[in-house]
């Protein structure tokens, strides 16, 4: 094997492993992923994302290809009582929405990790070994050590060599090696529940079936009802007091639970496992050279499906920064913003899911009663998706928008905001507030490759209008740095652009 320190080592080359190695690799960095398994797990696990993760595969170089194999969730997910009526609606959107696709998309796994690994192909400084197992590592002043063994059946098959890289990055799942390297603890937010989760194949067209996500929240069994992609539909089933769950996987059972929406005779069973739903997330994202990303770092229940999509929001708060670093134009203490921004970001959103799943999750009768009656069943609430704010890091401003992500409007050329902008910092500002800014603060976004676009296109100028400022200061993961009334504001929060190494 190579003996090349390469700048990152991936450990796990699911869709957060890959993405994150498309961003870095887009930068021309070198990287090297590791993946124990042979093959992409061929059966159903994510099936949800959201228009933000859409935006990331953007930035990748593959949202027409991640189009292909999606479908967009226009109209939202519904929660229904036991008697059908609807409490609550998390909104969809139309195609275009504010990151410029729609908010939320289904998938089937296999066929995204397909896009994800094929697109890999573009950069030659990007190494993908599979069958190769990490069995430890060691971090070091200038490198870490990685002990890693060969599982093929090749020449090297069961040699244990080194790699060294100048930062590894644990994208290694809910069992994570990089996770017990760091010796970090899970913080616990409360939620373990076992869940049925049941994957069909339609045979035949079944117009009953709803064309969108219904949460059914029946005391008497709490149920999730998902249209995936094509004919693939999943029903996840909660666990009830008295349940076998031995018995519950088999096929009689199976068909018995989902009786009143599909028969055998209409699908075929894809998959049928118990998960216990977990509420998790990591202490310390990174020690030294390590980081967490995705399940090594939380894991939250599926009632708001952002689990992948958290995964996605860490490799992409994460690459900028490596990059930065690596290349000399930030110190190596900005890797110290990635946990620091991120994880109270997830933790809003776990405790989100969390609540809803309270909301499901109702089994007393009474309690029940009194949640429909609290929604007004029959005339549900819309709940709009929620726009957390990051924790502390590389950003200024007491409120939001500061430290929300940035929407993606549709420029007055017919492009989108991210197509223009590139992989930058970005300053989007009114001319005449341009006009004012400091030469010393010109000269600093030079240094740092800085795109400056006067606000002059329509969607920009109703964005900047409708929250009161004249000025929006962006990183490359499109999270807002500052807004700006004024050239002095700008040269104010361009102070934060990261120190050079």
């Amino acid at each position: 094997m190579s003996s090349a320190v390469f700048d990152v080592a991936i450990i796990g080359y699911g869709p957060a492993g890959a993405t994150l190695a498309h961003l870095l690799g887009q930068q021309g960095l070198s990287v090297l992923v590791l993946e124990r398994e042979a093959d992409i797990y061929p059966l159903p696990r994510a099936i949800h994302f959201d228009g933000e993760v859409m935006r990331v595969f953007e930035t990748a170089g593959l949202r027409a290809e991640v189009e292909g194999i999606s479908r967009p969730g226009l109209k939202g997910m519904y929660f229904n009582n036991a008697a059908g009526e609807t409490l609550l609606i998390r909104a969809g959107t139309s195609e275009r929405g504010p990151h410029g696709c729609a908010t939320n998309h289904y998938f089937h796994q296999p066929e995204l990790e397909v896009v994800l690994r094929a697109g890999l192909a573009r950069y030659p400084q990007v190494e993908v070994r599979t069958r190769h197992e990490v069995l430890a590592m060691e971090d070091g002043a200038d490198v870490a050590t990685l002990q890693v063994r060969d599982l093929g059946n090749g020449p090297n098959g069961g040699n244990t060599y080194p790699v060294q890289a100048r930062y590894v990055v644990g994208c290694d799942g809910a069992r994570s090696l990089a996770r017990k390297a760091i010796g970090t603890a899970m913080v616990d937010l409360g939620l373990h529940q076992p869940w049925l989760v049941f994957d069909v194949r339609l045979k035949t067209d079944v117009p009953s079936l709803p064309d969108h996500t219904v949460q059914h929240c029946d005391p008497a069994r709490p149920m999730t009802y998902c249209n995936v992609t094509g004919n693939r539909r999943r029903w996840e089933i909660m666990l009830m007091p008295g349940d076998d769950p031995e018995q519950l996987v088999q096929p009689d059972t199976l068909w018995q639970l989902v009786s009143r929406w599909v028969t055998p005779e209409q699908a075929d069973i894809e998959r049928a496992v118990i998960y216990t739903f977990h509420s998790v997330i990591a202490e310390t994202w990174r020690k030294g050279r390590v980081l967490l990303a995705g399940d090594a770092a939380h894991q939250t229940p599926p009632f708001l499906g952002q689990g992948m999509c958290a995964a996605i929001r860490d490799v992409a708060n994460l690459a900028w920064k490596l990059e930065a670093v690596l290349r000399g134009r930030a110190l190596d203490a900005l890797l110290d913003t990635y946990g620091t921004e991120r994880a109270p970001h997830v933790h809003a959103f776990i405790d989100l899911a969390v609540k809803l799943g309270d909301i499901i999750q109702t089994t007393d009768p009474q309690a029940a009663r009194e949640r429909d009656a609290r929604f007004k069943a029959g005339q549900p609430e819309i709940f709009q998706f929620p726009a957390p704010r990051l924790g502390p890091g590389i950003w200024q401003g007491e409120a939001a928008p500061v430290a929300q992500v940035f929407p993606q409007p549709l420029l007055d050329d017919g492009r989108l905001l991210d197509v223009a902008l590139g992989q930058n910092f970005a300053v989007l500002a009114e001319p005449l507030v341009l006009a004012e800014v400091d030469d010393s603060t010109k000269n600093t976004w030079s240094s740092h490759d800085v795109v400056v676009m006067p606000a002059t296109d329509s969607e920009v100028l109703a964005w900047l209008q409708q929250h009161g400022v004249k000025g929006v200061l962006l990183r490359p993961d499109r999270y807002i740095l500052g807004v700006a009334q004024s050239g002095a504001d700008l040269d104010r929060i361009s102070q934060l652009l990261p120190a050079r190494a």
